[in-house]
């Protein structure tokens, strides 16, 4: 079914595929007969070809001596690996075979908005019975993946990878890959921790402080954290122990085991396709290259470890020359649980995985109090651009632009000014954009641009640690054109009643007035975060660059993590007219409200 773009509104596009997505009630396939509302598989089949069937459907899933409600595809949690060709046509055909509504988002893909799959922002969802096809000519290559955008069901095991090969030669030379997807398990329905999030925002930390704690926290620091009502420990809203972590959908006691051939080119597709986690990636003992983000080539970088945050993709290569076995471990950023595979030459031998470090604590930069701190004095510095080859007028710096400095967050009180000459809910700070009200309980007095801090714990340790700072686009763009506006988006929150949002407005799919951009603009987009957790910002149906500090090489991503406390900015070019989704990825953040609705015009005559 083709849509007009010239005769819909995206009100009216939405009851029109209605009927699309309302088709009549679908026979259930032959190898899911007897398996809906059984055990599910772990693992992931692999599909490719013109036409990839996808059915929806329920059932239970257990790793570890847990077992609870999973949604699986095709009988799987993950679902199938969905294998594709640049330029080459195929029909994408979607089953649900629930009794409730669903979806599926082609995460990072481009591909006109009626098929992105957000329910009430670019179509109707799938109801019960029904199927929806989405036709596609990949436009692109590289390392994305698919989930539900309806419920909470991504949760519970709606999601999956996707790889797109290159139509030509792939710059990425490679003997082996593996798909490394990331995600988590819990017994617990997804509703219920969403309530339990709701009625006290720390239900589920594990590691709160106390005077009787190692952490290493003065008695007045206790005390001021104490007057803030907020905890230095507050890293992460659910984790382990509610949360198994999974690569593939295998926990740590099932012994995922990813073999090799000393002297091969390893190439580890990473994907975080977890509802809330950070993962700290790692393979003691070997390096690894970073030859691709968020699907888009880079420069090579080589490091010993990176932070993934939720929804973002990183390509590496690793060469592991003697044979043995090697710990894949993916820490969860408050490190309280730890995702694990072995990579071995030896079908049967084990790695032996280190040990979770002690967890990290929040600092005064984390609060958006400025300042410096030289934690990450560790890391080595990025190799200078040659800036004598930039065309600085063709990238608009004579415009107001964000400036990396760094900030990494180390545990300085010192520089709090214990009088009470700070304070953090001064909403004069915030522009009139901003709604003030019971949904802002922090401000961030100070905001810096921290894209070369390496995530949150990873700012003194004493080896390589990834940062956005290293990251180039690998082949430059001369065509960048200089924005040609700027806007200010601010992430607010209020932690204690766990009420999220952008300007302070809760999303809402009837009556919200979009973030409206006309067609083709250059925009520079700064990202305010207000809060103290870090948010993974992505926008659906464009690549943007994040501004890093790399000219003409700055990196293309669909997904940005912004620092707490901090800001990130980044050019769009809004070239894909429709309505989209932009939204932080933590997936309980988005449905309390940190969410909202891009609208790019139509090109004129279309």
């Amino acid at each position: 079914m083709q849509i007009s773009k010239t005769k819909y509104s995206r009100r009216t596009l939405i009851g029109s595929l209605a009927a699309l997505s309302g088709a009549a009630a679908l026979p259930m396939p032959a190898w899911a007969m007897g398996k809906m509302g059984g055990m599910v598989r772990k693992g992931m089949d692999e599909l490719s070809g013109a036409k990839i069937d996808l059915h929806i459907g329920s059932g239970t899933f257990a790793t570890g001596g847990r077992s609870g409600h999973a949604i699986a595809v095709n009988g799987t949690v993950p679902g199938p690996l969905i294998r594709l060709k640049e330029g080459e046509p195929v029909l994408l055909s979607v089953h649900n075979m629930l009794d409730v509504d669903s979806s599926v988002h082609w995460h990072g893909l481009l591909l006109p908005f009626q098929f992105d799959g957000v329910p009430g922002i670019s179509f109707p969802g799938i109801k019960p019975g029904a199927r929806f096809d989405v036709p596609l000519t990949p436009r692109q290559s590289g390392t994305y993946w698919w989930h539900s955008h309806s419920g909470l069901q991504e949760q519970a095991g709606h999601y999956g990878p996707l790889i797109i090969d290159p139509a030509g030669p792939d710059p990425v030379q490679y003997d082996r890959e593996h798909v490394i997807l990331l995600s988590e398990f819990t017994p617990m329905h997804p509703h219920n921790i969403k309530k339990k999030l709701k009625v006290s925002e720390g239900y589920f930390s594990r590691q709160k402080t106390s005077a009787s704690d190692d952490y290493p926290l003065s008695a007045e620091e206790r005390l001021m954290w104490g007057r803030m009502r907020m905890m230095p420990t507050d890293i992460a809203d659910v984790s382990a122990p509610n949360y198994t972590y999974l690569i593939n959908g295998h926990g740590p006691e099932d012994g995922l085991e990813l073999p090799f051939v000393p002297g091969e080119r390893v190439r580890l597709r990473i994907i975080n396709g977890s509802a809330m986690t950070f993962f700290n990636v790692r393979l003691p003992g070997l390096t690894m290259t970073v030859v691709q983000a968020d699907g888009q080539n880079v420069r090579p970088v080589t490091v010993d470890e990176l932070q993934i945050g939720v929804a973002e993709t990183y390509d590496v290569i690793m060469t592991p020359t003697e044979a043995g076995a090697f710990a894949l471990a993916a820490e969860s950023m408050d490190r309280s649980g730890m995702a694990q595979a072995t990579l071995t030459s030896q079908p049967g031998r084990k790695a032996s995985f280190p040990a979770l470090r002690d967890p990290p604590l929040l600092s005064m930069v984390d609060m958006g109090h400025g300042g410096m701190d030289h934690g990450g004095s560790h890391q080595k510095p990025v190799e200078p651009m040659d800036h004598g080859q930039m065309d600085h007028a063709a990238m608009g710096h004579a415009m107001p632009t964000a400036t990396p400095t760094d900030a990494h967050g180390g545990h300085d009180m010192g520089a709090m000014d214990m009088s009470g000459g700070m304070n953090m809910r001064d909403t004069s700070l915030l522009p009139d954009s901003v709604k003030v009200g019971p949904g802002i309980d922090m401000v961030a007095m100070a905001p810096q641009d921290r894209t070369g801090y390496p995530g949150l714990g990873l700012g003194d340790v004493p080896h390589r640690v990834l940062n956005y700072r290293m990251l180039q686009s690998l082949e430059p763009d001369h065509r960048q054109r200089a924005p040609e506006r700027e806007m200010v988006l601010h992430l607010t929150g209020n932690m204690e009643r766990y009420m999220w949002s952008f300007d302070g407005k809760k999303f809402s799919a009837v009556g919200d007035d979009p973030i409206r951009f006309g067609f083709d603009e250059r925009v520079r987009v700064k990202l305010v975060n207000d809060t103290m957790m870090a948010h993974p910002i992505h926008l659906h149906g464009v690549f943007f660059e994040l501004v890093n500090g790399q000219g003409h090489h700055q990196p293309k991503k669909h997904t940005v993590i912004v620092q707490p406390g901090s800001s990130a900015t980044i050019d769009v070019t809004t070239d894909e007219p429709g309505d989209w989704a932009f939204h932080c990825h933590l997936l309980y953040h988005m449905h309390a409200g940190m969410m909202q609705t891009v609208s790019v015009a139509f090109p004129e005559g279309v």
